[in-house]
């Protein structure tokens, strides 16, 4: 009997132990919706902005696609290679070229219903295919339309078989430092993917990074495959087109003003190229030491060092030395900023230029020539460079170059401890003018340097093959 009653106790027991782990069980897996959200009062603001980029990405991402190719790419033979059995001596020299087949991936976003679609030219440079993948998945073979190397844009086209959506371009010139910048695109394979940070900076050049620069940098994240993809205000509205990252950073990427990709992709839709205006001048940076030399109170603007026979800079009364301070209406900071101003210039439009010369600022005025004219096309001087002087020694010019209708003196010897052969000033060189005196003799030379010494700056422009160099030092 006392057995009968422990049993039934026993089984009492383990009905309350398995009740109270069905509550335990109960308790720890809550139902959806039913516990309270650990913040209640979200801030309006807050709310509105996520709002805002969600609505943001359902509207635009349907315009961004997906860019993959393959290219065909020169691979480099190993030395001596012989295939089985020697086959390689009766077919083929073991000396052709060999290729590889190589896949990319980028992004880019369509600018009509036509199929026109924006990407940088790095994407689909040497492709030999193009696949587009649109937001619903449809894959369209593409073909290049145009493409610019030199601001690193291309133009593509797709025929689709359906009503495509279009992104709306934005006004890259009223963009701020600080305002919204989200990027859309394909890093690393990874489909339109969305990133979101503000404009960190704009007019960003001498990057290295193209010929043409003025980007917009960003800290949004860029990576691998977000080249050519967009980057938005919160409008939706596309500023620029993603094209490269600093690689050492985080958060430094840069994107291509879409006022500037306008002027290129009109282009390239109608002709398959871009054709550029061309002034006819080779520029140099100013330095503060070429201001002091020049009597230019602040360092700005670019520094002409040549000018090209039959130029527009020619017919429109530029000279060697002229510091050129504006450009149609707008201040040269310097001479980056020149070179693509001049190239953003309607070829043929009348422009008024401001420079300095001897003291004085004067206008003159230009009508820009296209850069594929006769002129434009013969050999320029390369490429000037900057620097000091100190420590060189001069003599007469020889008659074979006096002949050739040259004037100036030559360098013949540069101290190899000086600060003149540090910064690249060479015997051989020949010293045209002191100071923007023109020199002809030794006597010229003398005499402009001990003026100069009292100064206490030079500039020298040198003549170095057919290249024309300021270099501007101080002597005490």
């Amino acid at each position: 009997m006392q057995r009968k009653y422990m049993f039934i106790l026993m089984i009492i027991l383990s009905l309350a132990i398995s009740a109270c782990g069905k509550d335990k069980e109960k308790n720890i897996f809550y139902e959806t919706g039913k516990v309270e959200s650990p913040v209640k009062d979200v801030p309006k603001d807050i709310l509105a902005t996520q709002q805002a980029f969600t609505n943001l990405v359902k509207v635009v991402t349907p315009s961004v696609v997906n860019i993959s190719t393959i290219s065909k790419k020169k691979a480099v033979q190993p030395f001596l290679e012989i295939s089985p059995f020697f086959g390689d001596l009766f077919e083929e020299p073991a000396t052709r070229p060999h290729y590889r087949k190589e896949s990319s991936l980028g992004s880019g976003f369509i600018i009509n219903r036509d199929g026109y679609i924006i990407t940088n030219d790095h994407v689909v440079r040497d492709a030999e295919s193009i696949q587009v993948k649109l937001s619903n998945e449809t894959i369209y073979d593409a073909k290049i339309v145009g493409s610019d190397p030199k601001s690193d844009i291309a133009v593509i086209k797709i025929n689709a078989k359906e009503p495509l959506p279009v992104a709306v371009l934005g006004d890259s010139d009223k963009l701020q430092v600080g305002q919204w910048a989200i990027a859309i695109g394909n890093p690393f394979g990874l489909d339109r993917t969305v990133t979101v940070g503000v404009v960190s900076a704009t007019g960003r050049s001498n990057m290295g990074i193209e010929t043409y620069e003025n980007f917009i940098q960003t800290d949004a994240s860029i990576n691998p495959g977000n080249s050519g993809g967009p980057l938005l205000n919160v409008n939706g509205e596309v500023i620029g087109i993603n094209t490269a990252i600093v690689a050492a950073g985080q958060g430094i990427g840069f994107a291509i003003p879409v006022n500037m990709a306008k002027q290129i992709v009109e282009q390239l839709v109608k002709k398959g190229s871009v054709t550029r205006a061309w002034l006819g001048v080779a520029i140099q940076p100013v330095t503060e030491e070429i201001a002091s030399s020049f009597g230019l109170k602040k360092a700005k603007g670019a520094l002409i060092s040549d000018v090209m026979s039959g130029s527009p800079a020619e017919k429109g009364g530029l000279k060697q030395g002229d510091i050129l301070i504006a450009f149609d209406g707008k201040e040269v900071k310097d001479a980056r900023q020149l070179q693509l101003a001049v190239a953003e210039t309607p070829i043929g439009k009348p422009v008024v230029a401001e420079i300095y010369r001897e003291g004085k600022t004067l206008k003159v005025n230009l009508q820009l020539a296209s850069g594929e004219s006769s002129e434009a096309k013969k050999p320029r001087p390369a490429k000037a460079a900057t620097s000091t002087w100190l420590g060189i020694d001069v003599d007469e010019l020889p008659r074979s170059k006096a002949k050739s209708g040259l004037t100036g003196v030559l360098v013949t010897a540069v101290d190899p401890e000086s600060s003149a052969a540090a910064t690249g000033i060479q015997k051989g060189d020949i010293v045209i003018s002191v100071n923007q005196r023109k020199i002809t003799t030794l006597a010229d030379y003398e005499n402009a340097m001990i003026a100069a010494d009292k100064q206490g700056s030079v500039a020298l422009l040198i003549r170095r093959g057919s290249t024309s160099i300021y270099f501007a030092l101080k002597l005490r």
